[in-house]
């Protein structure tokens, strides 16, 4: 499988390497150079395989020429046995129609886990026999961040240094980074927004110097291999609700718009998809550019959604590009507009080539808060705020009474406990594979919102070893 930039002058890559760059060079996505399908039959057949098996039938094709089928068995197995569930993304039913997917039970308690643990695997198979050491860089708005550290901590031929803006994410979100003393890992602390912590991030992977200093790479879903393991869970929820002889609508707690971008590709793979919902919470770039073509940044608000506390959506541009022909001149001198003016509109046709499959609902915290409650109290669950995003645009949708609704549950309710006990009266508790979290030293560095400052930190600390 070849993949190609969104932005159609860095070159052409196989599955490795595109792996290992994250970033293409011209600044765009990798994305495949071309969806690969599977017919309705093979998608039957997925029914009743466990997850490692479905893994592994829904990625061979986006793998094909790096890894062999077995090889990519092997490094499923040890990405997905560290899951505290043995299904891996079990299905809860709240009521006759409605179904949460949960994400949450890999090691750090979020639905990063279910990608990060393979891209580990994936990283340290490339890297295995070389002579290259990597240098992850990456941004978080809370959940990436402690599932990317706990993919590579210790692990050889790899550093990694993850930014957090500070005082924007929960406790348990902090302390999932900040506590893991591995000599690999690095975290930053910046005074700024998640979408400052980004934009350093892809402004470095840009900047020559760095380039020729690091060997850099991306655990961001600006990385396919991240999308890639997500679209595995689309199929595994919706052949255990009836597909592909039935479609199934998914609702999705949306940031940077990855999540929902595999369930695109699964799509275009030739699953049946009712719908996407594209659930925001009040910072609703992506509910404004696929409702009406207004897609423009502004300040970010802090909820009580940090990792949804973004306005700039990196992985957009990879539907983008889908909806523009694949032409990468065309996404080019869009992306170029939008870095120029902050803004720039969505043509009619490119939201009209959206609009068969997603749809999009913008949640404020009260709708988020009443959600929580009504979990609780109607389907005996407890939710965290993100999955209580979700499930109210999912409640939202008007689609016909036969078709299920999953929405992706992202997060264990224990990262944030302050948000769901004000809901529901209940606290909950972290669950005991996490320990003495919160007995435990911290370390990390808080630097300025200053990108030159956060380079050089990053130079220094590589050469020094």
């Amino acid at each position: 499988m070849d993949y190609i930039s969104t932005r159609g002058a860095a070159p052409t890559l196989d599955f490795r390497s595109a792996t290992l760059a994250g970033l293409a060079n011209d600044g765009g996505l990798y994305v495949p150079a071309r969806w690969p399908h599977m017919s309705l039959d093979e998608i039957r057949a997925l029914a009743g395989l466990d997850y490692v098996e479905t893994a592994v039938r829904v990625m061979t094709p986006f793998v094909a020429g790096a890894l062999c089928e077995d090889e990519l068995r092997e490094l499923c197995r040890a990405a997905y046995g560290r899951f505290s569930h043995d299904a891996v993304t079990p299905l809860v039913q709240l009521d006759h129609r409605h179904w949460l997917l949960e994400l949450f039970h890999g090691p750090t308690l979020a639905f990063k886990d279910v990608a990060l643990q393979l891209l580990g695997q994936l990283f340290e198979k490339f890297l295995s026999g070389g002579g290259t050491d990597l240098t992850i860089v990456g941004a978080t708005s809370g959940d990436t961040g402690s599932a990317a550290i706990e993919a590579v901590a210790g692990r050889e031929h790899i550093r990694i240094f993850m930014l957090h803006p500070e005082g924007r994410v929960s406790d348990v979100q902090r302390r999932q980074m900040t506590t893991v003393l591995a000599p690999n890992v690095h975290n930053i602390a910046i005074d700024g927004s998640f979408d400052d912590a980004q934009a350093m991030v892809k402004r470095l992977f840009g900047d020559a110097e760095a380039r020729n200093a690091l060997t850099l790479s991306a655990v961001n879903s600006i990385n396919w291999a991240r999308l890639m393991a997500q679209v595995v869970y689309y199929f595994y929820a919706a052949v255990r609700l009836g597909g592909p002889d039935r479609p199934v609508a998914f609702s999705v707690p949306t940031g940077n718009f990855g999540d929902v971008f595999a369930g695109y590709v699964a799509a275009q793979m030739g699953l049946p998809v009712a719908r996407l919902v594209v659930a925001t919470n009040v910072n609703d770039i992506l509910h404004r550019a696929l409702a009406s073509g207004d897609y423009s940044a502004g300040s970010v608000t802090a909820t009580a959604t940090p990792s949804m506390d973004i306005q700039v959506s990196s992985n957009f541009e990879r539907l983008l590009f889908d909806l523009a022909g694949r032409d990468g001149g065309a996404i080019t001198a869009m992306m170029r507009e939008f870095d120029t003016n902050r803004a720039m509109t969505i043509p009619a046709d490119m939201r009209a080539g959206a609009a068969g499959l997603f749809t999009s609902a913008r949640i404020d915290g009260d709708t988020m808060a009443m959600t929580l409650r009504w979990a609780k109290e109607n389907g005996g669950q407890v939710i965290d705020p993100h999955s209580a995003v979700g499930l109210a645009a999912a409640r939202e949708l008007e689609i016909e009474d036969d078709v299920p609704i999953v929405t992706l549950a992202t997060a264990h309710p224990a990262k944030f406990p302050d948000a769901v006990e004000r809901a529901t009266g209940v606290r909950p508790p972290l669950p005991a594979r996490l320990g003495n979290l919160f007995d435990r030293e911290e370390r990390y560095e808080r630097l300025t919102g200053d990108y030159d400052a956060v380079k050089a930190h990053i130079l220094a600390e590589v050469a020094r070893g």
